[in-house]
This record gives C-alpha cells, structure tokens and sequence, in this order.
C-alpha cells in the first residue's frame, strides 16, 4: 500500500467512525428497492413524478452549494441522483461523510433535469455499505481529437489479479462475463427443449480419458490413491447411453494441463452432448441450433460483429473437407507423407510442433496454419483423418477418414463432434495405439480403459457425440480479444 493509498484510507476510516458517532449503521443488514436503474432511465413516462427506491454504488459526487448531483450505478446501468438540502434537512450533512465507491441506497421522485437528464429527487437515504478503499477512476472525455479514456487501472495484469475491481468499473469487462453466462443459459435452455437430460459426470477420475491431453493429478487420502480432474465429460456420458438415456448432456467445467493463449486455458467449460441413433451429421444440426440460441440471447441477432467485421451464423452452414483442401495448399497428399515430410512443411507455413509430435498432430498444425485463419462464416471441417480421432466411428466409404467434423468460427474452433465409436474390439484397438504411442513419448494420448470397453460390450447404440467449448463461444459472441476477457477469475502466475 503506498503513502497516498494509506492516507486516503485513513480519511475514509475517520469517516466511518464519525458515521458511527452520529448512530449511522454503515453496514445495516437490509435495504429497499423497488427498482433498478434501467427501468427508470429507459421509461421515464412511466416513471415520471412516480416516487421508486434505487440501490447501487456511488460512481460520481457533484456538489454545488446546498444541491449535490450522483451517480449511482448497478448491474441495470446508471441513474442521477438529486439532493436537496431543504428537502432532506438534517440528513443533508451527512453527504459529507460519502465516498465514490459506497454502496447507497435512495428514494424519491423521478424526474428530468433541463438538461434531459432522468433523475431521482432524493427524499430520503441510506448508507449500506461504506468503502475503505477508492475504487480505480475509469474516465472518459471528448477532445478535440476524439474520445480519450483516462485509466487508473488499465495495465492488463492489474485487472486481471484484481478482477472485481474490473468489473466494477470496466462495463465492458462484465457485460462480457455476463455474456458469457448468457451463452450457458441459452445453451442449457436449448438443449433442454430439444429433450436432452443433463447428468454430471465425475471431475474426479481414476483414469482420464475422452481426449488428448495431460491431466492434473490428487491424492485422495482416505481411499489412498491418485485421481485426476476430468479432462472431458465423454466416457461417463457414453456409459449413459450404455444405460438407455438416449439423448444426455453436460455443461460443466473440464481441466488440461496446458499452456495458456488467446484460445486455451487450463480450466474451461464444455457443452457435451450424445444422442443415441443419431450421428455427426445429427451434431451439426444440434450445433446450429445452440449457437443460433446463444447469439440471440446475446448479441439479439445471429449477425453479430467480432473485431470490427461481422460474422454470419445464418444456417445451413457450409462444409469443407480437410484433407482435400490441405492437399491443395500443401502440394502433396498428407494421407501418404511421412513425418520428415510434413514436420518441413509446418516449419515452412509457420506451424509450431513440439520434437516428436506424431503424424496426426502434424496434421492438425499444418491445418491450423494453412486452413484455419481462412475460416470466418461459420464452416463445418469434414474428412479428418481417422488417425486424429481414436474415439470417432470411420467413414462408410473411406476407412482413412474418420467421420467427424470441427466447427470454425471467426477463425475460432468452437466445437468438435463425431459418429461415436461403438464397436468395442475397435476401440480397444484404437486405445492400444494410443498405448503404442504413450511408449513413444507423447504423453498427451488416452489411456486404456478397460471399464468403459466393458460397458461398450454390453452395447452402446450407434451415437452422435459433440462439445462445444462455451468459454471459446463467449469469446465471438462478446467480441472479447481472448479467453480470460470471458472468465471471470483467471488464474495468473503467483507475485515474486
């Protein structure tokens, strides 16, 4: 704490306790409010001469005389207060004691300055929580150049360590978090009316599984053994389908230990899905639909603008198989290459691939380099390869190609579905490739899990599966510059 944010505190602790001198409870357990600041401010001939009781926190203190002007501020949006000092006699002083950042409570009559201002004539008020510290000023003013914001807190690691403090004076900042929880309720909201049930599946696993990545790892102490957090929901919505629900889903949060980007994170939420009968191509039109729900909860259209350009979800979407179209761009066939020469050709578009990286992953890359930042209106990628996907069912008429499909947004993968797997001598198959490769050093492959190919072998139904990552979802649909702008508490590296 420095000398000046020690002293400001001490002004505002001497004020606390004069508050409390003059028998103010500064923290009384209860308040009254009838209503929130949008709906006077959006509908003042309803509300005009109307006597409302508004809450919220002091953001601006205009005093002129025996009159002071505020802003008070909530989750709504901002309304002026007007206090009087005839109207409000003795209590009139004890805006002396009010800091911006005060929790506030306040009743009267609405009315419109004459400069058109909607505003509440304060007849009576309440302190309901007084703040010990100044909160970050966030100010902006017009020149004769244009808009400039002044910024107190505007160093990106400040705002992250301190998130609250963001929110609480960056709209934007919470308008995205809550956009954010406004893509979950859209999707949950959908997919329930389309008859999906949602189950939760174990975070904690005795055997990860359902994608390729490292997990974290615990130790429960009373059953002592290692366990780890899901890295995906997949194998225990699967066994669901082994059970007879037919159409399951989950949204909840899954954990890789990976690195950190625009895109990825540690801890991030996922929409599963998995319908029985159904395939990839059932997925698409499931996909369609829950990011048509969450633009339109949303942004209010599904052409909303990301990074100044817009984006239109309008359905049918169109599709595009990778390895035709990599073929293309490559100037050979990735199918038949070997590693030597796809690693050189990654390193010529720009790619990065870790020492060792299978063909599969080599695959992947050189996509994302030479394919992905094409992709802006959404575009469903087919025709992967089957050796990408160990979990995904093989095409009728290409056993290369697993019959699957990638859905790109704005250059953003937003989701990832297959025709699910359901031959469980192929599955063992496929984990033990994953085994083979485990041996080889990538750490990154799925486990054998001999229960879940128990379960397979009482019969699971032919099944379309899909996640959509929400988190990545959030990002196009609040136009955020990356994930953290969409999480509400990121996690930073610890201070030295």
């Amino acid at each position: 704490m420095t000398e000046d944010t020690r002293s400001l505190r001490e002004i505002r602790l001497a004020k606390l306790a004069a508050l409390r001198d003059r028998g103010v409870d500064p923290y009384p357990s209860a308040s009254r409010r009838t209503h929130h600041a949008h709906d006077i401010t959006s509908a003042f001939d309803a509300h005009e001469s109307r006597e409302v009781a508004v809450a919220g926190r002091l953001m601006a203190l205009r005093t002129h005389g025996k009159a002071t002007f505020a802003d008070l501020v909530d989750q709504s949006g901002k309304v002026q207060l007007y206090f009087k000092a005839d109207a409000l006699g003795e209590r009139y002083p004890l805006l002396e004691l009010l800091d911006l950042g005060d929790i506030l409570g306040a009743a009267g009559t609405v009315f419109k300055t004459r400069t058109g201002e909607v505003t509440v004539a304060v007849s009576s008020f309440d302190l309901l929580a007084k703040g010990l510290r100044t909160p970050p000023l966030v100010k902006t003013e017009e020149t004769a150049e244009g808009e400039v914001v002044h910024d107190d807190f505007g160093d990106p690691e400040k705002r992250y360590r301190k998130r609250y403090l963001d929110m609480m004076v960056n709209r934007e900042a919470r308008d995205r978090v809550l956009g954010r929880a406004a893509v979950t309720r859209a999707a949950r909201r959908f997919m329930e009316a389309q008859g999906y049930v949602e189950i939760e599946t174990p975070i904690l696993q005795p055997l990860y599984g359902g994608a390729n990545a490292r997990p974290f790892t615990t130790h429960h102490h009373e059953l002592d053994m290692d366990l780890y957090l899901r890295i995906a929901d997949e194998l225990y919505l699967k066994r669901m389908l082994v059970a007879g629900v037919e159409k399951v889903f989950e949204i909840g949060k899954d954990f890789r230990n990976e690195g950190i980007d625009r895109v990825h994170y540690p801890e991030f939420t996922m929409l599963e899905a998995y319908e029985a009968y159904g395939d990839f191509r059932t997925m698409m039109a499931l996909t369609e639909g829950v990011v048509v729900a969450a633009a339109e909860e949303v942004c209010g259209t599904i052409k909303p603008s990301f990074r100044g350009r817009p984006v239109n979800l309008t359905p049918p979407w169109r599709e595009l198989p990778l390895v035709a179209t990599l073929n293309e761009r490559a100037g050979f066939d990735v199918l038949q290459a070997d590693e030597a020469l796809l690693r050189e050709a990654v390193a010529r578009a720009g790619g990065e691939a870790e020492a060792g990286a299978p063909r599969a992953r080599l695959i992947d890359v050189l996509f994302d380099a030479l394919v992905a930042p094409e992709l802006w209106d959404p575009t469903f990628v087919v025709d992967y390869p089957a050796e990408l996907s160990p979990l995904a069912k093989r095409q009728r008429d290409d056993a290369a190609l697993a019959a699957r499909f990638e859905l790109f947004v704005a250059n953003v993968e937003v989701a990832n579905a297959f025709s699910e797997q359901n031959d469980p001598q192929a599955q063992r198959e496929a984990f033990e490739a994953q085994a083979r490769a485990r041996a080889r050093g990538d750490e990154e492959t799925q486990h054998l899990d001999e229960d879940f190919l128990e379960a397979l072998e009482y019969g699971m139904p032919p099944a379309g599966g899909l996640g959509i990552g929400i988190d990545r979802l959030a990002i196009v649909l609040t136009d955020a510059p990356n994930i953290r702008e969409v999480i509400a508490f990121p996690q930073l590296r610890a201070r030295k």
